[in-house]
């Protein structure tokens, strides 16, 4: 697929939807038993009123793992609260330039202003997203 084809294709026509979630109260050990049983490499930590205010990855987990009582750590002590976030209409070429310019491995996609709770996480496009639409015929 060409860049032209990319330019068209919409985060939402790519991201992965069910976002999975923890809450701000989490600790370390259920984030961590939560990205190995669903296979996923970060998980989008909610406030107690829904709206996105952080992500764990796994490299959280692991710049954690050893310290003192790390397993009761809870999620927002760990957790990248500088939110990479995009609207659901961004192209994957723009998407993918915001992931080189950042640095990061994943977009949050974040539902928009009057839809119902606004900043609730409606999916996630990762590297591997993009990369899967760049691959097709």
């Amino acid at each position: 697929m060409n860049n032209k084809l990319l330019k068209d294709i919409m985060a939402r026509g790519a991201m992965t939807r069910g976002v999975i979630t923890a809450s701000i109260n989490d600790k370390c050990k259920h984030i961590a038993k939560l990205l190995s049983e669903k296979d996923i490499s970060g998980v989008c930590i909610i406030g107690d009123d829904g709206k996105a205010v952080g992500v764990i990855s796994e490299m959280d987990i692991i710049k954690v793992i050893g310290m003192e009582n790390w397993e009761n750590m809870r999620a927002e002590s760990i957790m990248t609260s500088n939110i990479e976030k995009v609207e659901p209409n961004t192209t994957l070429i723009d998407a993918a330039k915001i992931m080189r310019s950042r640095h990061v491995h994943r977009l949050l996609i974040l539902s928009e202003s009057g839809v119902g709770i606004s900043q609730k996480p409606i999916g996630i496009l990762s590297i591997s997203d993009i990369i899967r639409e760049a691959a097709k015929d």
